[in-house]
């Protein structure tokens, strides 16, 4: 797909609810931590980046992961994959993208919002959440 053929939008993930001082980062195209941060006191950890959207929609981006032929995620790094060597945890979390509805798409497109993306970050047994995990909210913000 040629580029002329893509658009730039804009995403954001919320974690809500993170463990708190648990290092988290967004994975890199070279598989390398990006943005590192970590909740002090249960505050939500935000998480910005251009991803581009062709036609079908088709994502790609330095944060886009695939699986098959449909499936886009995005990974968030925990602990130790953050780059928190002495954390008890090497995780990561997987959100889904490919299943963001093109009325958000096109909203983001001629608006030029910013489509978000919240998820709980930590699992019932307390620990920080990892695998995929199901979107609480998304929606259209401003920039």
């Amino acid at each position: 797909m040629a580029q002329t053929d893509q658009q730039v939008i804009n995403l954001r993930s919320i974690i809500e609810q993170p463990v708190i001082g648990v290092l988290h980062s967004l994975q890199a195209k070279d598989e390398a931590p990006l943005d590192p941060k970590h909740s002090e006191q249960g505050e939500p950890l935000v998480f910005d980046f251009p991803v581009r959207v062709g036609p079908g929609p088709k994502f790609s981006g330095d944060q886009v992961r695939r699986e098959g032929l449909v499936r886009r995620f995005v990974y968030i790094r925990i602990g130790q994959y953050a780059g928190d060597p002495s954390s008890p945890w090497s995780r990561r979390m997987k959100i889904d993208i490919h299943d963001i509805g093109s009325d958000l798409l096109n909203q983001a497109a001629n608006s030029g919002g910013v489509i978000e993306t919240t998820v709980i970050g930590t699992d019932k047994d307390g620990t920080p959440a990892c695998a995929t995990v199901r979107p609480t909210r998304r929606r259209i913000v401003k920039r």
